[in-house]
Order: C-alpha cells, then structure tokens, then sequence
C-alpha cells in the first residue's frame, strides 16, 4: 500500500527504539508534560465551571433575579403582580417585605435578613423549598409568627424545630418608659440549606408578619421578579419600572452579585492562560526533542537527499513526528482530564471523608462542596489550542533539518 514519504519516515522515527536514550527521555517528558497540561485545564475549567453554575443556580436561585420597588409602600400590589406576570421574560412574581435586624437565642446573637414572603407565590421565584432539611414554606402562617431559617444560623442560634428566637429590629418603639428597639418572639417552624452563605444569614416569615413588624399595613416594599433569560434581568426590569411610571424603580442581580459573578468569569480566563503556560512549556520540550533527533539522523537526512528526497519532503518527516506527539499527548490529555473532571466531586468527598476535613466551608466560600461541569466547548477549545502550539513547535527543528547539506552531513561519516 502506497504511504507518503514524509509520512513514513515520520512514523518510523516517532516508532523506533532510539539508541540514544536522553533523546527518547526528552520525548517522552514532552508528551507527559502535554498530558498532564491537558488534563489540569480541562479539569480545572471544569470547576470553575461549577463554581458558575452554583453561583447562577444556588445564589442567584435564593434571591431575586430582579425587584421592582415604589418610593412608598406599594398598596395596590396585587394588580402591579398581575400585570408584571404577563409581561414576556418574566417566569415568576411574588411580593416581599425586607427588614435587617438581630436574632438571638439563648444568650447567641446573629445578625440576619428578613424576608416577608408569599409561602406560595415564593415557590415561583426561589428555590428554597427545594432545600428544606426540616419543615415547609406552607409552614409559615399568617398571624402564627413563624419563621423559617438557614442550617448554619440554625446551628449559630442552637435552635431547632418549635424553638423561640427574639428578633429585634432596629426600628424604634416609642413608650411611656422610653425608647426600645422593635422586638418579637418567634417560633422556628422550617430549616433549610442550599449549602451557601445564605444558610447563615437569611430568614423567611409570612409576608402579613413581616407588615405587622413593620407597621406596614397592608402594603409591601415590592416584587420580586424571576426571569427566564438571567441576563436579561435588567433590561426587562427596568422595562417593566419605566412602564409603571416615575414612582417606580427596579434593581437585578447584577448590582449585587454581580461582583462575584464577574469575578468567577475573569478568574476562569486568568486561570486558563496561565495553565495554557504548561502546554507551551512542553512544547518547548518539543523543539528540544526534534533538534536532537535532527543532529543525530544528519547522516539519514544527507542519505535521503541524495537519494532525491527534496528539502520540503525532509521538513513534513520532522513535522508529522512532532505532531505525532502532541496528538498523543492531547488525546490522552482529554481522555484523563474527562474522566477526571466528571468524578473530581466525588474524589473530593471521599477525601473529606477519609482525612475527616472539609476542603470548603460555607462558613468561608459560597458553598460547601467542589462543584464541575464538564463543558465539551472547552473541551474542543483546548485541545485545538495544544495541537495548535504542538504543531507550531514543530517548525523550527524541521526547517533546520530541511537545510542540511548532503555533502556537508556526510565529510566525517
């Protein structure tokens, strides 16, 4: 069967057993060096990947994609819920009353968020109800006073299911003995985790406790909106604000987490090229390996020549050699990091398990497990990426070889 010079000879040399060993060794550190770049960048883009997706569904999951407020407590918000709920993008309504205060609990102080809820209109907007360790949403009664808790600000507190908690508001009450802070007893009727910061800083109460906290009536301080397309939050927020009037105003996601989103995406990006670093170094190893291999078959080149092989044949035998090794060393690369990238979370946590640590704590990062998702676009990405610098580091040493000389090559053989 017919085989292309360049072709064949370029297999022969990638196939045979050297006899010169460190050039073997140089060879085989470069392929190494392709794999194990390869499979850190898949892997890691993978959990960078993660972190996205937790941050988009978790995060941005629990609090609203959007809000639509009033200069003054909204009265008729029934008809503004109706109207929003049939404005296109727009997945979900529910209202909401927000309060910042304290909570404590047997001698233990937390710092909290309240939310005034819709327990039913609030499984349109947030996944809460998805996370519940213990209790319901529907648990939350009007006029009951009770309140729904994270895990971690559970733990801070000591308390558990029918346990009291004192919130205390920062809104003064004014009496016949002074001025106090606002205060209530409630009962703890739910728990939930959605393994982030929230856990730790977030309550939920019925939205007619939230109005009688805070001397609202029956009003509320806005809407929460959930979009189906999260990044255009802002856009059909702000349509919607402007289309109410000049007495609304709307905010997204964007002006709160939106930090941290855009910190993950520019991390993800700095991370890739710095890692794309060890790809380039062993192609590096490359250009060494394949300007060994031109000074020690000199001799076969300047045979070649003579025989009639022309110095573009003599360029394309270095070239498939060079690419020969940064195709293995990709594909196994891609192979290992996959099967890396789609078992690390499991890898992880039976490490966890096994020195009995946690690697993150929510207490610190946003969850409380190494999130990965396996993207096949960044898969493709960088693979092209390292046949792409593997080929380029093949052109140098073959342009060298395609320049020998025969007669030269051969005055002391």
């Amino acid at each position: 069967m017919y085989k292309p010079l360049s072709l064949f000879v370029g297999l022969r040399y990638t196939a045979a057993k050297r006899d010169n060993h460190f050039i073997s060794f140089i060879s085989l550190t470069s392929m190494i060096g392709l794999i194990l770049g390869v499979l850190v960048l898949i892997t890691v883009m993978s959990v960078m990947n993660g972190f996205d997706r937790e941050l988009r569904q978790r995060i941005l999951g629990m609090v609203p994609h959007a809000v639509v407020k009033s200069y003054s407590p909204m009265t008729d918000w029934q008809d503004l819920q109706k109207k929003i709920e049939n404005t296109p993008g727009v997945e979900g309504v529910a209202p909401f009353i927000q309060a910042q205060g304290m909570a404590t609990a047997e001698g233990n102080v937390h710092g909290i968020l309240i939310n005034g809820i819709d327990p039913v209109a609030e499984q349109n907007v947030s996944i809460v109800q998805n996370h519940m360790v213990q209790g319901s949403l529907t648990d939350l009664k009007s006029g009951d006073f009770g309140i729904v808790i994270g895990d971690l600000l559970a733990r801070s507190l000591r308390a558990r299911i029918g346990d009291k908690i004192t919130i205390i508001l920062p809104e003064a009450s004014v009496t016949p003995a002074g001025v106090f802070p606002r205060m209530k007893r409630l009962t703890v009727v739910g728990i939930f985790s959605v393994g982030a910061e929230l856990d730790g800083t977030l309550a939920m109460v019925h939205i007619d406790d939230a109005a009688k906290l805070k001397r609202l009536g029956n009003a509320i301080e806005g809407l929460r909106l959930r979009m189906e397309n999260l990044f255009a939050s802002q856009k059909i927020a702000w349509g919607i604000a402007s289309q109410l009037g000049s007495g609304y105003y709307a905010s997204d996601w964007t002006r709160t987490h939106g930090n941290l989103f855009q910190a993950i995406r520019m991390e993800k990006t700095m991370v890739g090229l710095l890692l794309m670093m060890i790809i380039a170094v062993a192609a590096f190893n490359i250009v060494s390996t394949l300007v060994m291999v031109v000074t020690d078959k000199k001799a076969d080149i300047a045979i070649l020549r003579t025989m009639g092989a022309t110095p573009g044949s003599i360029l394309r035998v270095f070239m498939v050699q060079g690419t020969l090794i940064g195709v293995i060393g990709t594909g196994l690369g891609v192979l290992f990091g996959v099967l890396l990238a789609t078992n690390i979370s499991s890898i992880i946590a039976g490490l966890e398990d096994l020195l009995g640590t946690q690697f993150l704590s929510s207490d610190v990062y946003f969850i409380s497990y190494l999130p990965s998702e396996l993207q096949w676009s960044d898969v493709g990405v960088i693979s092209a990426c390292t046949l792409a610098i593997s080929f380029l580091a093949t052109i140098y040493p073959a342009y060298r070889a395609s320049k020998i000389e025969p007669a030269e090559a051969l005055r002391y053989e």
